[in-house]
């Protein structure tokens, strides 16, 4: 429920964002793609996720939040109060969904080129292991069946942008190599 009220909630901000807008318009992406993706943005704040979950300093609502992977807790120094604050910011965001759809983690893309790294992932949680997901399956599976075969690719916008043309039936294995768990998961869908 967390990740997908994070979800929702960055959804709503890409449409708040022009620059964000422009920058999936500049990379051939419609309304249409963004909304079937659930693409959305997350704002360049330290603490945006607090309009949705409470404040940061309320100790339950952090301890769901770091679990979730979607905020860091820094070094607490001695007698400082601890620093908490969003692990994604000026980013567009992809939900990680699992095959049953549900939001499991999250991706993020920068917007500006001069930002590091390009995309950053949710951290493993108890929802989420990068090398068990392929990003796009649940919306790829009757794609998938349709055609007869899978196509792998690098990353996000691979997926979307192939999306945009037709290609349905894509996925991305979230930058990582591609291992036995995400063999298993495509060869039940099909076999080449």
């Amino acid at each position: 429920e967390v990740m997908s009220s994070a979800a929702d909630w960055y959804r709503q901000q890409l449409k708040s964002s022009n620059r964000a807008v422009e920058y999936l318009k500049g990379r051939g992406l419609t309304g249409e793609i963004a909304k079937r993706y659930a693409l959305g943005y997350a704002p360049d704040g330290w603490q945006g996720l607090e309009a949705v979950f409470g404040t940061y300093s309320n100790d339950e609502v952090a301890k769901t939040l770091l679990e979730g992977g979607l905020i860091i807790q820094g070094e607490q120094a001695e007698g400082a109060p601890i620093k908490r604050y969003d692990r994604f910011r000026d980013r567009v965001m992809f939900p990680i969904r699992n095959p049953k759809g549900q939001t499991i983690g999250f991706g993020g893309r920068i917007i500006n080129p001069e930002d590091t790294p390009k995309y950053y992932n949710s951290p493993e949680t108890p929802l989420f292991q990068k090398g068990h997901e392929l990003y796009g399956l649940f919306l790829a599976r009757r794609a998938i069946r349709d055609v007869g075969r899978v196509l792998v690719v690098e990353g996000y916008m691979d997926v979307v942008a192939l999306a945009q043309f037709g290609i349905d039936y894509a996925v991305a294995a979230l930058g990582t190599a591609t291992t036995p768990f995400h063999i298993s998961k495509l060869m039940r869908q099909t076999d080449e």
